[in-house]
């Protein structure tokens, strides 16, 4: 079964990818589950949506946990937990990207075992959710990877999706959409249909237990201004981010900048400092991090450290 994601931002046409992507399957012989995944109806909001296609019935239900390729038309959601961009990506999985950067920059970027294609991106504009056309190309690319879906079957697949939209906005498309689908002709087949998982593979993740404790300790109540300081909200960390500093390459502004909680601290030296007091585990930090010097252990491990290192 083909198992495909397409991640993008509200306006930007993710959902009619899929449905012009299920559709051209579909005129290919193929079974077919198409649909959207959002939350409020809101422009420029992180959605995705998602394809299942096989020669026999789709059974499989739900998002797609284990997808053979994804699709990323707006390369500001790859770093965004929230989008889930890269939920199940193992080494079988093709990640296209539409960018300006290169494969080689991804590829360092996120650290992933996963194949890193680009999809070349048009020119900048200010509101990232009308990027043009972009819909119909993250679809065409997405069929010319997949190999099994002809030129011709995804311009027949195109105009019945748009064709209310009138002649113009389908010619349109379908240019974008050619240029598209021959751009990828180098990598067409390298996505490959996969089985599902197997249920004898499953693994338990490592439960944290969390001591029960009383309501004074646990729930207080300042009401004061200025006095967020005395609420210790790392006391809610399960992850904690820790530095390498052999790795940091000293770009503090960055990892500061994107903690939501204010929790990074810069030193005289212009170093980051991680203020566990208040530092709730988001690891916003951990995905920002251009050069992978911040990492993420369990919050029970970075205790057993601790207490080790003061004994010694």
């Amino acid at each position: 079964m083909f198992r495909i994601r397409f991640h993008g931002r509200g306006g930007q046409g993710m959902k009619t990818a899929s449905r012009i992507l299920g559709t051209a399957f579909f005129i290919e012989g193929y079974e077919v589950q198409d649909a959207p995944r959002y939350g409020a109806e809101r422009r420029g909001a992180p959605i995705f949506a998602y394809v299942r296609a096989d020669k026999v019935a789709v059974n499989e239900r739900g998002i797609i946990s284990h997808p053979d390729l994804v699709v990323v038309s707006d390369d500001t959601l790859v770093g965004m937990p929230a989008a889930g961009v890269m939920q199940g990506i193992d080494q079988n999985t093709v990640l296209l990207i539409n960018s300006h950067e290169t494969a080689d920059t991804w590829q360092q970027r996120l650290n992933t075992q996963a194949k890193i294609i680009i999809l070349p991106a048009q020119e900048e504009i200010e509101d990232r959710a009308e990027l043009p056309y972009i819909g119909s190309q993250c679809a065409a690319a997405a069929a010319a990877l997949s190999h099994v879906i002809s030129k011709q079957t995804f311009t027949q697949a195109l105009t019945e999706e748009l064709q209310h939209l009138g002649d113009e906005v389908v010619k349109q498309n379908l240019a974008v959409a050619s240029t598209a689908f021959d751009a990828m002709a180098p990598h067409s087949g390298i996505v490959k249909e996969s089985a599902l998982p197997s249920a004898t593979d499953y693994i338990k993740p490592e439960w944290i237990e969390l001591p029960f404790e009383k309501a004074e300790i646990s729930a207080p109540a300042i009401h004061s201004g200025a006095t967020s300081v005395k609420v210790r909200t790392g006391l809610w960390r399960t992850m904690r981010p820790v530095i390498n500093y052999e790795k940091c390459s000293g770009c503090w502004w960055i990892c500061s900048t994107y903690c939501p909680d204010g929790a990074i601290n810069v030193t005289d030296d212009k170093l980051p400092d991680i203020d566990y007091d208040h530092c709730k585990g988001c690891l916003v930090c951990v995905a920002q991090c251009p050069p992978h010097a911040i990492e993420s252990i369990p919050e029970h491990i970075a205790k057993e450290k601790e207490l080790a290192g003061a004994k010694s």
